[in-house]
Formats: structure tokens, C-alpha cells, sequence
């Protein structure tokens, strides 16, 4: 196999492994974007956690959301059913993609996130 040939199976399969973590769902964790949020908002029988620190959370949240932040959410997950759907946001997807693993290794059923978080709430 040349070298070039090897070059371009390397970057087709580093597009293929971007492509499959950026839009394929983890573990049992649905992913929506902020515009997909504001439909979910008017059900009030769904859970909504803003995991950001609390001075963040008090700069700008959205109504609706509580907030647990992530150094804290084992220990207050207790506050929320199970049974029932979490949506997780931070500043930028980040910590709420971290959040949303942990309320699933916790034993929640329906764990969403919300991509790019607070960035990009209009």
C-alpha cells in the first residue's frame, strides 16, 4: 500500500469517527440543539437542570431550569425522578454532556443534552 493510500484511509476514517461522535446519540443520551429546547419547554412533566456554577446561572438561565451545578449533581440528583426526562445545558455543551453521562450511570432513563448550551440560547 502506498503512502498516499494510507494517508487517505487515515483522514476518511478521522471524518468517519468526527461525523459518528458529533451526531450519533452516546449511550442512550439524546442530543438536541437550543431551538429543539424551546419546543420541549412548555412540558411541564419534563425535568430541566442547568448544571453552571450558580453565579453563572444567576448572570443568565433560562426559565424553567433549575440549577444543579456539576460539582454538586450526584448529590442533589436525588431531587429529580427518574422516571421522567432530564434536559441538561451549560455555557457550552460541555459540562452538561458530563452531567448527562452521570444522570445516566445513575440509573436515568431519558437523559437529554442540549448542544452548544447557553452560547447558543437567543
Amino acid at each position: 500500500m502506498s503512502e498516499s493510500v494510507f494517508i487517505n484511509i487515515l483522514i476518511f476514517g478521522f471524518i468517519l469517527l468526527f461525523v459518528f461522535q458529533r451526531f450519533i446519540t452516546r449511550k442512550g443520551i439524546k442530543q438536541i440543539t437550543t431551538t429543539e429546547l424551546k419546543r420541549e419547554l412548555e412540558d411541564k412533566k419534563k425535568q430541566f437542570i442547568d448544571v453552571r456554577t450558580p453565579s453563572e446561572f444567576r448572570t443568565k438561565h433560562i426559565e424553567g431550569f433549575q440549577n444543579m451545578p456539576l460539582a454538586e449533581l450526584h448529590q442533589q440528583s436525588h431531587h429529580l425522578l427518574k422516571e421522567r426526562e432530564v434536559f441538561v445545558i451549560c455555557q457550552s455543551g460541555m459540562r452538561s454532556a458530563k452531567a448527562s453521562r452521570l444522570l445516566r450511570n445513575l440509573g436515568f432513563k431519558k437523559v437529554t443534552n442540549v448542544k452548544g448550551g447557553m452560547n447558543t440560547w437567543i
